[in-house]
């Protein structure tokens, strides 16, 4: 019997099973100073402590995407080592903030499974749940991921595709304990815009790229303990070129979104996300927005905005999602649909 894990193959999945991924994980401060090492973020929530403190965090959060990231790499060697792509997200809510000092775990457990008509490859539909080190959720979330079939003539299961909500209601968005935007401070923030401020079907251009390199994405990937193949390894994909890990357009796009939306300081769900194509080293991301919903909360001072991001290759000054046909643009790279915390 061999020693080492080749991953688990699409046949190797069956609905209903349950995945307790390995290695813990203690969030540091190193966390949030490489993650602003490599991504242009400024959000003042995750980059002051004062100011975090002012709002009534404290100590103060890191970055929502660390927690998503540490927490969906513990699901790789389980469930997307074998990964030809991660396809999309659902239902991802962020029940609170993790801090320096927290210690996360994940489990999964297969929700669906589809055979693709090549008989090669499948999809597989997980619910991961990340917890901390006193067991409170910390965040959960549907996935669907692409994964290679050991042997190409194993005979298909049983097509069980999940039903998922297409947004997580505003009712149910989880405000931070304590979280008060009542005295908040614009000037240190860096923007003077409310929720008030934007209009549903307003698009915002965030006008600035960053071009992407294999070392910053490998760099970030191995952060994450993401041990996806197709991220390091050039023998891994048939065009000898390592794929970018679609969180690192994500967290790319995200920090860029700061100039236009620089008080959208938390995370509270995701509602959906589709990596629409790969992006690769050399690649130049650029980011818009879409205001899709506008919400209140019960906490003082604090609204929500549903917000559509759409990272894209190349800048598009006409934020064009979809063409006439119904498909996405080209260039599009991420379709991201998600709920943010904003003072009102």
């Amino acid at each position: 019997m061999t020693k080492t894990n080749p991953g688990n193959f699409f046949e190797d999945f069956t609905v209903g099973q349950v995945l307790e991924h390995a290695t813990p994980r203690t969030v540091t401060e190193g966390d949030r100073a490489l993650y602003g090492a490599i991504y242009p973020s400024r959000f003042a929530v995750p980059s002051s402590a004062e100011f975090a403190a002012s709002v009534g965090l404290a100590p103060a959060p890191v970055e929502d995407l660390v927690a998503f990231h540490i927490a969906f790499g513990k699901t790789v060697p389980d469930v997307s080592l074998n990964a030809v792509a991660n396809l999309g997200y659902a239902e991802c809510r962020f029940h609170r903030p993790v801090v320096p000092g927290d210690t996360l775990r994940t489990r999964s457990e297969v929700i669906g499974l589809k055979q693709n008509s090549n008989g090669r490859t499948g999809v597989v539909y997980v619910r991961s749940t990340a917890t901390n080190q006193r067991g409170e959720v910390a965040l959960d979330w549907a996935r669907w991921v692409m994964v290679h079939k050991r042997d190409s003539g194993a005979p298909a299961p049983e097509t069980v595709v999940p039903e998922l909500a297409p947004v997580v209601p505003a009712d149910d968005l989880i405000v931070p304990a304590g979280l008060d935007f009542s005295g908040y401070d614009f000037a240190a923030a860096g923007e003077p815009h409310r929720c008030g401020d934007y209009e549903i079907g307003e698009t915002i251009d965030h006008v600035d790229g960053v071009t992407l390199t294999d070392p910053e994405h490998m760099l970030a990937t191995r952060l994450w303990q993401n041990t996806a193949k197709v991220h390091f390894n050039v023998q891994a994909r048939p065009d000898g070129v390592r794929l970018v890990y679609g969180g690192h357009v994500i967290s790319m796009a995200r920090a860029l979104s700061f100039n236009g939306l620089a008080n959208a300081q938390l995370i509270a769900a995701i509602n959906a996300g589709a990596h629409v194509a790969p992006a690769f080293a050399g690649d130049t991301i650029y980011a818009w927005s879409e205001v899709l919903d506008i919400a209140e909360t019960p906490a003082p001072g604090v609204g929500a905005l549903r917000l559509r991001l759409v990272a894209t290759k190349d800048r598009d000054e006409s934020m064009t999602l979809r063409g006439e046909d119904g498909k996405y643009a080209p260039g599009v790279l991420l379709d991201l649909d998600y709920w943010a915390l904003v003072p009102r």
